[in-house]
């Protein structure tokens, strides 16, 4: 028997099948897959998907006008950068039936179920998911063309239809004077919907829609806005249900799900992939001009109380093994500052074991890698604690004093805080470290080891210039 030849007819009959339920780069995703996948594809898909989204969130940081075409190269950059071109795909607009096409249109609808898994469990990763795929909706739909926009209206059985011409050219002058950016010639060959005002409130809010007897007048540009409003009812209530019925799935392998908004999905700061050390006399001033927030504020506790509870003590240990301290002067640094308030051995006793198991000398000799932003910001902080996210777990008064000591200005200030209100949290970090140096780090704040290297390296390359 020829199982080379079974295998492709097999291959084929899953092509074809898929073609036939992906035949569309933009989805709505109101089927749920019935597919069965390997635990190994679900685990890349799931990651894969965090990553897109957060690109997404990330492209914000860049200066470019929302969905402006320098603002969608920038995303599709960062997508080609971190291996993702099956989405890049997904943004061209040609709608194609290869076999890539497909797999990419599959891999988008089954990861943005499994990360409705994920993301359902708490207020704010609901928020959070339901802007970023809204984003991701509206980037796909607006690089369709009108022929594809039709289609994808006909598979979901939306009834959105173009007024007639004659109606059309009896508004035609109130058309030109309220849709933004459409002169006479582009309104007489631009197709217009007739919708409900309660579909399209957002452009209502900014004056960009004519509005007649309960009724706004879109171009097929603006239909996005419909949909979107449909879809974010939709995904909402998806998102609650889930949440809702997820305690009666007992499943082992759906474990890593609760912690999937934690994943860090960058450079890891072990030890082995540092190449630089660092001089433990250099710590006071690179605190000052290298250190994030989150660890210039252990730091100084470190300094003023001479010690660091349980979970402080992690984060900072870790982040200075991460920036280059090597184990025996990473060990007499924890040692020297401990036995300002107890004796030598006390803190052999109590808190050697610890910081050598930070380094894998002890216990599963485990070269553990310091916190990512996203632990940090997810981690609980209790009363009396020193560790966490200064924008999120910081008083607003306290956050404010502290920028503002360190040297931010007025406007600075302003602009952060709206960020830290709104629960932008990195991009505020993103911020801080723009105000404080004058330029932008090369991409958005994920770690707190990344802040550091980036500080860093502009200091290097402000003092080569200098001998230069």
């Amino acid at each position: 028997m020829d199982t080379n030849a079974r295998r492709r007819r097999a291959h084929k009959t899953i092509i074809d099948t898929c073609s036939e339920l992906y035949s569309h780069d933009v989805s709505l995703y109101e089927e749920i897959p019935r597919t069965e996948i390997q635990l190994a594809e679900f685990q890349e898909l799931a990651v894969d998907r965090v990553q897109l989204l957060r690109i997404v969130e990330q492209s914000s940081l860049k200066g470019y006008k929302f969905f402006s075409d320098e603002w969608k190269k920038c995303i599709k950059d960062d997508l080609i950068k971190n291996n993702l071109k099956k989405y890049v795909r997904l943004m061209s607009g040609l709608c194609g039936h290869t076999e890539l096409d497909i797999q990419a249109r599959r891999a988008d609808h089954i990861s943005h179920y499994i990360l409705r898994l994920a993301y359902c469990r708490s207020e704010d990763l609901r928020r959070w998911f339901l802007a970023r795929e809204l984003d991701w909706f509206r980037i796909k739909f607006a690089a369709q063309s009108s022929s594809a926009i039709q289609n994808f209206l006909k598979l979901n059985t939306l009834n959105y239809t173009p007024i007639s011409h004659e109606c059309k050219e009896g508004l035609k002058d109130q058309l030109t004077e309220s849709t933004m950016g459409l002169t006479d010639v582009m309104v007489t060959t631009s197709d217009f919907y007739k919708v409900s005002f309660l579909d399209v409130l957002p452009l209502i809010r900014s004056r960009k829609v004519f509005l007649k007897e309960g009724y706004a007048y879109i171009p097929t540009a603006d239909l996005v806005v419909c949909i979107q409003s449909k879809f974010r009812s939709k995904l909402s209530e998806a998102l609650n249900q889930i949440n809702h019925k997820l305690p009666l799935l007992d499943d082992e392998r759906l474990s890593d799900l609760c912690n999937l908004h934690q994943t860090y999905t960058g450079q890891e700061y072990v030890v082995g992939n540092n190449k630089n050390s660092i001089n433990p006399a250099d710590i006071d001033q690179f605190s000052s001009k290298h250190y994030p927030l989150c660890m210039r504020h252990l730091h100084e506790v470190l300094r003023t109380n001479h010690h660091l509870k349980h979970n402080a003590r992690l984060i900072y240990g870790l982040y200075l093994k991460g920036i280059g301290l090597q184990y025996e002067q990473f060990i007499e640094f924890w040692r020297q500052e401990f036995t300002k308030v107890m004796d030598g051995e006390k803190f052999n006793k109590e808190h050697l074991y610890n910081f050598n198991h930070q380094f894998g000398k002890v216990g599963k000799m485990t070269d553990y890698s310091p916190y990512s932003c996203m632990k940090i910001i997810m981690g609980n902080v209790g009363p009396g604690e020193s560790h966490g996210c200064p924008f999120k777990h910081s008083e607003p008064a306290v956050l404010k004093s502290k920028l503002n000591e360190y040297g931010v200005s007025t406007d600075g200030l302003t602009e952060i805080m709206s960020l830290v209100k709104n629960g932008h949290y990195q991009i505020a970090c993103t911020k801080y470290f723009e105000h404080v140096h004058l330029q932008p780090p090369t991409i958005t704040i994920n770690h707190p080891n990344q802040y550091f290297e980036e500080s860093r390296n502009l200091s290097i390359d402000k003092d080569k210039s200098l001998r230069i």
